[in-house]
């Protein structure tokens, strides 16, 4: 997932909750996607963010130890 963009578009979220591209579009028509869309213009994208959370992922990059 860390490779996913900050904002991810919406079939690449949907495919993420195991959802089919038509199940994806209908869910975010109806306000009723698992997370947060952000519209830009005709689309949707997800924030990778929500989706981690949703997901109960842990986004976290290993800490720097110092020399």
């Amino acid at each position: 997932m860390r490779t996913f963009p900050a904002a991810v578009p919406l079939v690449d979220a949907g495919r993420a909750f195991g959802l089919g591209r038509t199940k994806t579009h209908e869910l975010a028509r109806a306000g009723e996607f698992p997370v947060p869309l952000i519209k830009i213009g005709s689309s949707y994208r997800a924030r990778r963010s929500d989706i981690l959370d949703a997901l109960g992922i842990v986004d976290a990059e290993p800490a720097a130890t110092a020399s």
